[in-house]
Formats: structure tokens, C-alpha cells, sequence
């Protein structure tokens, strides 16, 4: 049927998407950057101070592919393995964390609006599944629908995020190469890096969509 080969597709772009997030992360994390042997830390300061951004503090924090940018507290926070390390998937990963800091200086509307989801996504991500499972379960279609739309919700956010993580991929080649953190030979290297972590939320995004099929069949005999 129609939804097994969406639900087939989403799988495979996400099991895709994952395989050559490691394949790229690990092919570049053993590469030192040869211009300026610079930590994911360093890089990040440098071009956050540049474009003005003195205020905005870099931290370590725990785990793997923890890094982001906090909008709320106007936070840069990088994984000890990028915060620490002189590579080119610490660097590339570093500025595109310091990308989304600009972006936010710049109010780029993608950002704004996720910024403004952010409510009703943490509700959303509470509420939607029990919601529509618990009409679903007690036959009343209401519930189901307000289920539904708080998981649309969630889905607006994951697709608002797209073009927010491909900006901010595209920034990280430009500042490298403006502030001479990288050559050229590099920047391929780095541009693989961010491309490959920008994918993985088109993976997360197909994966929703199919989770919506899903519960759109489900509901049906309710329509």
C-alpha cells in the first residue's frame, strides 16, 4: 500500500541520513586543520566576536552530537569532543553553531518563527500522541482531532527547522573561508561535515510525516 512505501522511504532516508552522518564525522574528525590549528571553542569565539557577538558564551557540555545554540539564553554550547579538538569536523560543527547565533542576531525569520513554536511544540510533544491515542481508544473523534493538530504542530516545527540548519550549513563554509580558518581543500571537508548533519533532519522530518500517514490511517473509520 501506499503508506508502507512512505513508511519504507522515511526509514531508508533516515537510516541513510544517520550512516553518513558517522561515515562523514568520523572520515574528518581524525583531520587537523593545516591553516590554523584552532578547537571547535576557539573557532566559534573567533567568529562570534567578528560579527559582534562578544556576549555570547561558548560552553562544554556532556554527551555526542549535543552541540547547538541556544536562542533562549543565548548560549553556544559545544560536546567536549568539538569544544576540545583541533579538527575539521570540530571546526565545521563550530561554525555552524556560530551560524545560528548569527542568524539570531540577524532575526532570520525561520528562526523567529521556531523561536515562537517553541510553546506549543513542548506541548505538542506532551500531549499529541496521548491525545489522539486516548480518543482513538474511548471512539471520541474530538480528541483525536486536537491530538492531530497539536502533532501538525510538531511537523510545522521540524519543516520550519530546514531551511534554518541548510542556512546555517551554508554560513559555516563562508565564515571559515572569510576569517581564514580553513583552505580550500578544507573547506570541502568541512562542507561534508555540515551537509551531513543538516541531512539528518530531513531524516527526522520524513519520519514524522510518516508518523502522521500513520496516524491518519488509524483514524479513518472516525472521518
Amino acid at each position: 500500500s501506499r503508506f508502507y512505501l512512505a513508511a519504507l522511504i522515511g526509514v531508508a532516508v533516515a537510516l541513510w541520513a544517520q550512516w553518513r552522518l558517522m561515515s562523514v564525522y568520523s572520515r574528518w574528525r581524525g583531520q587537523p586543520c593545516a591553516e590554523r590549528p584552532l578547537t571547535g571553542a576557539q573557532a566559534a569565539r573567533e567568529i562570534l566576536d567578528a560579527a559582534g557577538l562578544t556576549h555570547v558564551p561558548v560552553e562544554r557540555i556532556g554527551g555526542a552530537l549535543t552541540d547547538h545554540y541556544d536562542p533562549q539564553t543565548r548560549t553556544l554550547r559545544l560536546s567536549a569532543d568539538v569544544h576540545d579538538t583541533n579538527s575539521l569536523t570540530a571546526v565545521g560543527i563550530a561554525a555552524h553553531e556560530a551560524g545560528h547565533a548569527l542568524q539570531h542576531q540577524e532575526l532570520y525569520w525561520p528562526m523567529q518563527m521556531r523561536m515562537a513554536m517553541v510553546p506549543f511544540t513542548r506541548l505538542g510533544a506532551r500531549l499529541a500522541l496521548p491525545l489522539f491515542l486516548g480518543g482513538l481508544v474511548l471512539k471520541l473523534p474530538p480528541l483525536m482531532l486536537i491530538g492531530l493538530g497539536l502533532f501538525l504542530v510538531l511537523l510545522a516545527f521540524q519543516l520550519v527547522t530546514l531551511p534554518l540548519e541548510f542556512d546555517a550549513s551554508r554560513r559555516a563554509g563562508h565564515l571559515l573561508r572569510e576569517r581564514g580558518l580553513v583552505n580550500a581543500q578544507e573547506l570541502a571537508g568541512v562542507g561534508q561535515v555540515v551537509n551531513a548533519a543538516a541531512w539528518t533532519y530531513v531524516a527526522a522530518f520524513t519520519l514524522s510525516f510518516v508518523q502522521l500517514l500513520r496516524l491518519l490511517r488509524w483514524g479513518r473509520p472516525f472521518a
